[in-house]
């Protein structure tokens, strides 16, 4: 049994792909490396799934640094035949570095890299090695699949910074057995070689295996497994069956691992939430993960992540009665479907995947999707009247249609481009994009007369321009200067209450009390009398107000969130306040249409999180924090206030 090593390809009579051409057939496109190797290998997991398989696809990444009990090996086995110079084989200085840094995606529930190992041999349909290890730009061979003209395999080589990737994998055999392979490959530049016969052109693609009649073939059967094990790398399991790829030296965009591994898995959840979410019973259609030094990096769910949730809901309404078909009338064809969904949301925090499709501080896309239900993109669409309003549509291509809507995107498969279309394609995806403007338009009231109330804020939040639509007298609003921590103010008396004001100021509420605070009458200490006749001073309850009301969300319900405190100690029984704000008028309307809907109290929630029913509700006072919990109405300005009064222990 000879050891491994490396072959480079010189150029033939009849000419070959430099690796520079093959290296950037992937263009320049908007995204980093890391979210298209997400997306590239993820869609080539897909398409390899077993068929008639129920169970899900498993997918997962993992980064380490190669171990001292394998690093010689590695050291060893990936230099034999390598050329000399460095400029030419960048591995070889990858390896006489200290630590070598490798990330690996794999995946299991494949069918592995099958068929022949030589291009000219593989004649029939099973040819997934020759597809991936030998061949560049072959067409798609997979129905409804995600991939078009196979370039999206280049992003391997692509993250590694030198050109280098190992590839682990186990397939069924004609005869119904099991075979383990792996081959190394290198494509970095082409270049001039000095040999003793002379001077020599190379293309800039190596392989790494089993040299054998000028070719180098992959490692096979228990050698395979064999080198596999002294390199660190994953086995397979007696009857499993997929494909591992290790990229050596990643190019981490300048990120320490464990934020890129952070990266990566919201990444994941971005781009191929379809394949998470599971319905009627039926599991998701993968399984992913994402680890670095053993460490894992949870990816996030998508029902419970805000705002990939909308995204969820859109997906389920675009399946069901609330989806809605697209149809182009001249030439007649039906598009696919779409689903729509407007929620009042709690405000955006992003993260470095979402920056990287550009949604930034508010949610109103349209995810794109053919039918193997792989994001293509996030389509902005108008931005809602008010940064406290969101919505998210998911358009699913028809499979009929499918063909034309791959043809329009890039090797990165993340755009459709009507542009690249003839007609009447190109009138399809224009179409497309025109129905989904006209359905967005309709959603927001934005193509004619706007609904009453669509122009509003959807909460008089102290937070926002309509802050002073939020309380301002005594147990009446959210965040007045006399409630806030540390405020020396106290309420005005009761014959001070008219003169209290809600005064909008620089977008802060503003109260001012009357100057008659007489005792007993101060709102902060009353007198009772003791059991000798004396007077005794006796504290009357009041709320303290904890900042400014804001949005959250509890389960899939997103809510508005008054913190607050009772400061009096002993029990006091609290009760909420709630009304529709009427813009410009300062009116409160408490009495709304047959119908309409209203604002809700959720439940008083304690310091521990425990939600509690109740209105009234008895809480006992002192330094403990806190929160009402409301369920606004849509489209509306809610004025949220919480009234407190004591409980008689007599």
């Amino acid at each position: 049994m000879t050891e491994p090593r490396w072959y480079s390809q010189p150029y033939p009579p009849e000419g070959a792909s430099a690796a520079e051409g093959i290296r950037n057939q992937l263009g320049r496109p908007e995204l980093d490396l890391l979210t298209i190797l997400v997306r590239e290998s993820a869609q080539n997991s897909w398409d390899a799934r077993l068929p008639d398989s129920c169970e899900p696809v498993d997918y997962r990444i993992d980064m380490w640094t190669v171990g001292p009990a394998h690093s010689a090996v590695w050291r060893t086995l990936l230099q034999s035949g390598a050329p000399a110079r460095t400029d030419d084989f960048p591995l070889r200085e990858t390896l006489r570095r200290g630590n070598i840094r490798v990330l690996s995606v794999s995946d299991r529930g494949t069918r592995g890299l099958g068929g022949p190992t030589r291009a000219n041999e593989a004649v029939g349909p099973e040819r997934d090695f020759v597809s991936f290890i030998r061949n560049i730009g072959e067409p798609r061979d997979t129905a409804l699949g995600g991939g078009t003209y196979g370039f999206g395999k280049g992003i391997f080589y692509l993250l590694s910074q030198c050109g280098t990737v190992l590839v682990h994998s186990r397939c069924r055999t004609p005869d119904g057995g099991h075979e383990t392979r792996l081959i190394g490959c290198t494509l970095w530049g082409s270049y001039m070689a000095v040999e003793p016969g002379g001077k020599r052109r190379y293309t800039g693609r190596h392989w790494w295996g089993d040299f054998c009649d000028g070719v180098v073939e992959p490692l096979v059967g228990q050698q395979a497994e064999a080198v596999a094990q002294r390199l660190g790398l994953r086995p397979f399991a007696p009857d499993e069956t997929g494909t591992t790829v290790v990229v050596v030296d990643p190019n981490l965009d300048e990120m320490e691992p464990h934020a890129a591994a952070d990266y990566l898995a919201d990444t994941v959840a971005w781009h191929l939430w379809p394949k998470m979410i599971s319905a009627d019973g039926v599991p998701p259609a993968m399984r992913f993960t994402v680890t670095c030094d053993g460490v894992r990096h949870d990816v996030p769910d998508p029902r419970t992540s805000h705002p990939l949730n909308m995204f969820v809901a859109a997906y389920e309404a675009m399946k069901g009665a609330d989806g809605r078909d697209l149809a182009c009338r001249n030439p007649k064809k039906h598009l696919g479907r779409l689903g729509l969904v407007k929620r009042i949301v709690p405000p955006l925090e992003s993260n470095r995947a979402q920056r990287m499709l550009n949604i930034e501080d508010l949610i109103h896309h349209v995810c794109l999707m053919r039918p193997a239900e792989l994001v293509v993109t996030y389509r902005p669409g108008p931005k809602p009247p008010t940064v406290h309003q969101g919505y998210a549509g998911v358009f699913r291509a028809d499979e009929a249609m499918d063909d034309v809507y791959a043809k329009a995107e890039p090797p990165t498969h993340d755009a459709w481009n009507p542009h690249s279309l003839d007609r009447p394609e190109s009138t399809y995806v224009q179409t497309t994009f025109r129905r989904i403007d006209e359905a967005l338009n309709g959603l927001l009231s934005l193509g004619g007369g706007a609904r009453t109330g669509a122009g509003n804020i959807a909460l008089g939040a102290a937070s926002s321009m309509f802050s002073g639509l939020v309380g301002g007298a005594w147990g009446i609003g959210g965040a007045t200067d006399y409630s806030k921590p540390g405020s020396t103010a106290r309420r005005p008396g009761r014959n001070d209450e008219e003169d209290s004001r809600r005064t909008p100021k620089g977008g802060r509420t503003q109260a001012r009390r009357g100057d008659d605070h007489r005792s007993g009458s101060d709102g902060d200490t009353g007198f009772s009398s003791g059991s000798d006749g004396s007077a005794s001073p006796r504290r009357r309850p009041r709320v303290q107000y904890v900042g400014d009301p804001y949005y959250d969300e509890r389960g899939e319900t997103t809510v508005l969130v008054q913190e607050f405190r009772l400061p009096v100690p002993g029990p006091q029984r609290v009760c909420i306040d709630l009304a529709v704000t009427l813009p410009g008028t300062g009116g409160r309307e408490t009495d709304p249409p047959i119908g309409a809907a209203v604002p809700e109290l959720v439940g008083w929630e304690d310091d521990a999180g425990r939600v509690h029913d109740g209105d009234p509700y008895v809480i006992e006072g002192g330094e403990s924090l806190w929160r009402a919990l409301v369920r606004p109405a849509p489209d509306t300005m809610t004025e949220l206030g919480i009234k407190v009064e004591a409980v008689s222990t007599s």
